[in-house]
């Protein structure tokens, strides 16, 4: 029960996936969070780094979704400059979300890459349908009221895992 909530990779930000990496594990499609995935919880517009990376995904022909249990009005905001596609209100890790992000990129699941900053919801989720799950460093400290809780139980798996000598890295 426990390796389901257990990444296949964890990295320090989203900007340390690069194309050719994923490339190279014939990773065709990724999907992402929003909130503490990208920007912080409380931030409405992409940052101009984070612009030129979907930019390398997109010229190296990686498809990318943004998964996101946060509402319409939040997701749209933020995705629609950049053009990307989003579900909203996903209900992560409940298989809905995923699903339709795996039915839209029109991808195999072993073409697709999961990326965020909760075991609970993206980890979970992701590696529910035996997707490829990368986790990261949430950007902001601070979060939702609702994902404070995803966190209290995250801290008590992260620890399971950690005495079980499953952790690849430090936090």
């Amino acid at each position: 029960m426990l390796k389901k909530f257990l990444p296949d990779e964890h990295v320090e930000s989203i900007l340390d996936i690069q194309p050719e990496m994923l490339k190279k594990k014939g990773i065709k499609g990724l999907i992402t969070d929003l909130d503490n995935t990208l920007v912080a919880w409380n931030e409405a517009h992409m940052t101009p780094r984070l612009a030129r990376w979907f930019d390398s995904l997109r010229n190296a022909d990686i498809s990318v979704m943004i998964v996101s249990n946060n509402n319409e009005r939040r997701v749209k905001t933020f995705s629609a400059p950049a053009k990307i596609p989003y579900i909203c209100r996903a209900r992560k890790p409940l298989a809905h979300g995923f699903k339709r992000a795996i039915r839209e990129m029109n991808l195999n699941k072993d073409e697709i890459v999961v990326v965020g900053d909760q075991i609970v919801t993206d980890v979970l989720g992701g590696n529910q349908f035996g997707l490829h799950t990368i986790l990261v460093v949430p950007v902001a400290s601070n979060d939702a009221w609702f994902t404070k809780i995803n966190r209290t139980v995250e801290r008590i798996i992260l620890s399971q895992m950690r005495r079980r000598g499953w952790l690849k890295w430090e936090e």
